[in-house]
């Protein structure tokens, strides 16, 4: 028990140590706000960066897409029949007619297929039914069969 009142006594004569404390809590406090802010300060500069770049590539991406759909239309315009025209007339070719152009014949050539739009049927399966009979029944014929009524005919009365 002397030994802490020999500690409070020298504590209490010297009256620097606590604000040494205090100045010693409080710059702890401000270094780790420090540290807080340029975390932030580091991961938001970082973040704004990246921002930065993809705006700039999808600038980029942008500009790229005009110039190909420029040079499409440039390559339309070249292959046009009106400009394949002026080419060919500058080269020394001429307009031919039907009745001017002859036809050669190429062996074992046997011109075009005809298109097929619809897969051929076989006469196997002509008439064949295609939906079982259970599926084609009327429902109320089936509620018949299943509660074995008797369907009966009223008799025509005649004048």
């Amino acid at each position: 028990m002397n030994q802490i009142d020999n500690i409070t006594q020298a504590y209490s004569q010297a009256p620097w140590r606590k604000q040494l404390q205090f100045i010693g809590l409080f710059s702890l406090f401000l270094v780790f706000i420090a540290l807080v802010a340029g975390i932030y300060l580091n991961v938001s500069a970082r973040t704004a960066k990246v921002g930065r770049d993809i705006q700039y590539m999808k600038k980029q991406i942008e500009t790229l897409d005009r110039e190909i759909e420029d040079k499409q239309s440039q390559l339309a315009y070249l292959l046009s029949d009106r400009e394949m025209g002026k080419r060919a007339q500058s080269l020394g070719y001429e307009p031919l007619g039907m009745n001017e152009a002859k036809f050669l014949p190429v062996p074992g050539h046997l011109g075009r297929k005809p298109a097929v739009l619809a897969p051929y049927l076989h006469n196997d399966l002509i008439g064949a039914p295609i939906i079982p009979k259970e599926y084609t029944e009327p429902l109320f014929d089936w509620l018949k069969k299943q509660s074995g009524w008797i369907s009966f005919t009223l008799p025509e009365i005649t004048p």
